[in-house]
């Protein structure tokens, strides 16, 4: 008896998650999206990111189903070349996803950013990237990993895209890209532990009945006349999901759009543009329609979407939306999330949501 018990503490330590650490010098490019980029672009953007990772070991089944990746913080650091930009800093949480046998790292970040110059009507309004001293930071970065070359020392080498836009919730706000190149050591903190990839989990059948979806998103955003205020925006959608298998699901429904923002500047636009016989009271209220991808991460799911909109009395610019959000769910029918909406590169709104499966 007491050897299975110290067989099934050995056992229990061997799946334990263990700690590790990145580093990545950063050099790349701005990619200019909009035109009031255009004289932004003076040089090549440098930092660096600085990653604490959990290793996972299968204690949970879902790591295994992931082939166990990791989860953890980073810290990121942009110097922009450019007096007007700034510089960013950048915090958040992030899941490194592996493969090709553990040597090919994609990580997926999701933070909070600083800039140390945002716009200034008076002291710095060639600045049209960055709104607010505050916004969002989306990471990814492919890399090719050596692990443990010199006991727990490695080195990696890959590609990175960094995003920082405030969701539109005060403009100017374009928004800024960066790609480009990295280099890296990792260190690994804990004991090398051998790894078993299950292919098996990924193929079994898993049903489910088509669910039904009632989520309601809702926030602060300003037109793209700067300084005319935060307006609430409330968006109610309805879908149907439909899993494919343990990690997927695809999406289709409809939006419900009350965004009183463009409901503002329509007022705006028919004053200072006569020109254009625009009636004030145009209805500003949209509808959309959407297809959609949901990952499933343990409680956590990533969520795509893209939508065209059937009802749109203002043109305020390109039908086509896209979402890119983050879901909890506290129970199984029970959750909410953060999410980006907007059209290709330039952000709408940030949405908060709460929604339930049903």
């Amino acid at each position: 008896m007491l050897l299975v018990l110290c067989s099934a503490f050995v056992f229990s330590q061997e799946l334990e998650d263990s700690n590790s650490v990145e580093v990545n010098f950063l050099r790349g490019v701005i990619y200019p999206h909009s035109p009031e980029l255009y004289h932004l672009i003076t040089g090549h953007p440098e930092g660096f990111m600085v990653s604490f990772s959990k290793k996972t070991h299968g204690k949970e089944a879902w790591q295994k189903l992931y082939n166990y990746p990791d989860y953890g913080g980073y810290f990121i650091f942009q110097d922009f070349k450019n007096e007007i930009l700034g510089k960013n800093y950048a915090v958040g949480a992030h899941y490194n996803f592996y493969f090709l046998k553990r040597k090919l790292q994609f990580k997926i970040g999701q933070g909070i950013a600083m800039t140390t110059n945002p716009y200034d009507k008076e002291n710095n309004s060639k600045n049209r990237a960055f709104g607010s001293r505050y916004m969002g930071n989306t990471n990814f970065m492919l890399n090719f990993k050596k692990d443990h070359l010199i006991d727990g020392l490695g080195v990696e080498a890959g590609f990175f895209f960094t995003h920082y836009s405030s969701g539109r919730f005060k403009s100017p706000n374009s928004g800024l890209n960066t790609y480009g190149i990295n280099l890296g050591v990792n260190y690994d903190l804990g004991v090398r532990k051998p790894r078993i990839r299950d292919t098996v989990a990924v193929s079994m059948k898993y049903r489910e009945p088509v669910k039904l979806n009632l989520v309601f998103r809702t926030g602060f955003n300003e037109s793209i006349v700067i300084g005319s205020g935060q307006k609430p925006f409330y968006h109610i959608g309805c879908y149907a999901d439909k899993r494919l298998n343990r990690k997927s699901a695809l999406q289709f429904g409809a939006d419900f759009f009350i965004t009183n923002s463009i409901k503002e500047y329509i007022k705006y636009r028919s004053i200072a543009y006569p020109e254009d016989h625009l009636d004030p009271n145009t209805d500003y209220k949209r509808i959309g329609v959407f297809v959609g991808h949901e990952l499933f991460i343990n409680r956590i799911s990533l969520e795509t979407q893209v939508g065209y909109y059937v009802y749109q009395p203002f043109d305020s610019g390109s039908p086509v939306y896209d979402r890119l959000g983050m879901k909890y769910y506290w129970t199984p029918k029970f959750y909410s999330g953060l999410a980006v909406k907007t059209h290709g590169f330039l952000a709408e709104a940030t949405e908060f949501s709460i929604g339930v499966r049903l």
